[in-house]
């Protein structure tokens, strides 16, 4: 064979192997790693944007933390100042009750303090009455006068 029929003839071979590589190899496995390319690219923007949105919740979520330990404190604050109230009233009304009880006691007091000096005083003219009487019926002596004394003393 002649050089220039196998040159030519390992020509077409290598042309056919670049056909085949570039038509059956090369156009897929370049389509696959353009694929997996964007793939790849299309998970880093959605890493990207994942982490932008989780510093964005985080952010609100702060923010809504915050509002809501205000409120808190303010609901606790109003609590608090009812709370207050309704101690204030409860002393007041707690101090009228005993003021009114203190004086209906000191009426009472009296009343039967006035009672009993009454009763006293009753009991003292019966008694004192029951002596003269005992004094006038009885002769004058000193012995006798001071036996009735000593029975009106010990009456009283």
């Amino acid at each position: 064979m002649n050089i220039t029929a196998t040159l030519i003839a390992q020509i077409i071979a290598f042309a056919l192997l670049i056909w085949f590589v570039n038509k059956v190899l090369w156009g897929p496995m370049s389509k696959m790693l353009d694929d997996r390319q964007k793939r790849i690219a299309d998970g880093l923007a959605a890493a990207e944007k994942g982490k932008h949105d989780l510093e964005l919740a985080e952010k609100r979520a702060k923010e809504e933390l915050q509002q809501a330990k205000a409120k808190a404190a303010e609901i606790i604050a109003q609590a608090e100042k009812r709370s207050n109230t309704i101690l204030e009233e409860a002393r007041g009304n707690a101090r009228t009750e005993g003021d009114r009880m203190i004086a209906a006691a000191q009426a009472e007091i009296e009343r039967e303090a006035h009672r009993v000096k009454e009763e006293l005083r009753r009991q003292v003219a019966a008694v004192a009455v029951a002596g003269a009487s005992k004094i006038l019926k009885r002769e004058i002596d000193a012995k006798a006068h001071s036996n009735i004394l000593n029975d009106i003393i010990a009456q009283i």
